[in-house]
């Protein structure tokens, strides 16, 4: 079964995302840290002071750093911060610790893009996540997660299944 046929059509907006919940830059890791465990999510994405997404916060990558005494109650965010490219600074001192995988290249998730281009996506990033953003990336509309996808299937599978065929038969 291809991904198109496994989604049938659908698009981003039928996955029916909670909204995002996003941080700006200089938060502390403290805010960060009770507003995913409130939330329950597992990656938040971080936001410079004109609301462009810039990169996300792995919530259990950063309490690992808690309890490995590597982050603070007042650090700002962005220190701990997975940022995307174009957003990595030069390397310098006080930048040392922010992360940039080389894998992360960005790609616009919008509501209408169609699940079969999310999962590729998601394929491609080792499974992590996507920020779902308007199309002119301006507003970060939501997070998209393999799990998502799998609920979608589920879900709709059960509403949209195709009955077993039955045996007729025909009286003689």
């Amino acid at each position: 079964m291809t991904p198109a046929d496994k989604y049938r059509g659908a698009v981003v907006e039928d996955l029916q995302l909670a909204p995002a919940f996003c941080l700006p830059e200089n938060a502390p890791t403290t805010a960060a840290l009770e507003a995913a465990y409130e939330r329950e999510f597992d990656y938040l994405p971080v936001l410079n002071d004109k609301r462009k997404p810039i990169g996300y916060l792995d919530v259990s990558g950063l309490k690992q750093k808690f309890e490995a005494g590597s982050a603070k109650e007042d650090d700002p965010v962005r220190k701990h911060t997975t940022l995307f490219p174009p957003f990595n600074p030069p390397s310098s001192p006080s930048s040392s610790t922010t992360v940039r995988p080389s894998s992360h290249r960005y790609q616009v998730i919008h509501p209408l893009t169609p699940l079969s281009d999310l999962e590729g996506f998601l394929q491609r990033q080792e499974g992590h996540f996507a920020l779902v953003t308007d199309r002119e990336r301006k507003w970060v509309l939501g997070v998209a997660t393999g799990g998502d996808l799998e609920t979608f299937v589920k879900r709709r599978g059960a509403i949209y299944a195709k009955p077993a065929r039955e045996e007729v038969s025909h009286p003689s």
